[in-house]
């Protein structure tokens, strides 16, 4: 199973802001498109950064309200790690965990063309074991 396969099931298209919104501005978005990451696009519609809703709140803990009015530019991930269609769900997995991150953009090339969540990853995950034990037990009863 691959990333492709998992953007196929989802709805198409991506939230993304240009890097010099305000952090409010960014926190009221995810909050109205009920997300937890925007990915933040530069000349070209180049990934420049993601900010997520830790980034907002490291940043809150440390800086106080008044980040509110900081440019996005300012708080967000800049080393953003991307991954293909082509990579596996198990790859996806291990690149968040290894990460510790929930989200990961998906490119072809420096083209943004969707992104997948650890949420998207772990019912794609549920979904092929149910698939696998029905299998399984077909199998078994056709003996």
């Amino acid at each position: 199973m691959s990333v492709g396969q998992i953007l196929g099931g989802k709805q198409r298209g991506v939230v993304t802001l240009d890097p010099g919104v305000s952090v409010e501005e960014a926190a009221r978005v995810m909050s109205e498109k009920r997300i937890g990451a925007i990915v933040l696009l530069g000349e070209g519609g180049r990934v420049d950064g993601i900010i997520s809703e830790r980034d907002i709140v490291r940043t809150l803990a440390k800086v106080g309200i008044s980040c509110l009015t900081q440019a996005v530019k300012d708080v967000m991930t800049l080393r953003v790690t991307t991954c293909t269609m082509k990579t596996t769900v198990d790859e996806a997995m291990q690149i968040m965990t290894n990460g510790r991150f929930r989200h990961l953009p998906v490119c072809d090339g420096d083209e943004l063309i969707g992104i997948i969540s650890i949420g998207d990853v772990v019912k794609q995950k549920i979904e092929d074991a149910e698939r696998e034990a029905r299998e399984m037990r077909d199998y078994i009863a056709a003996g």
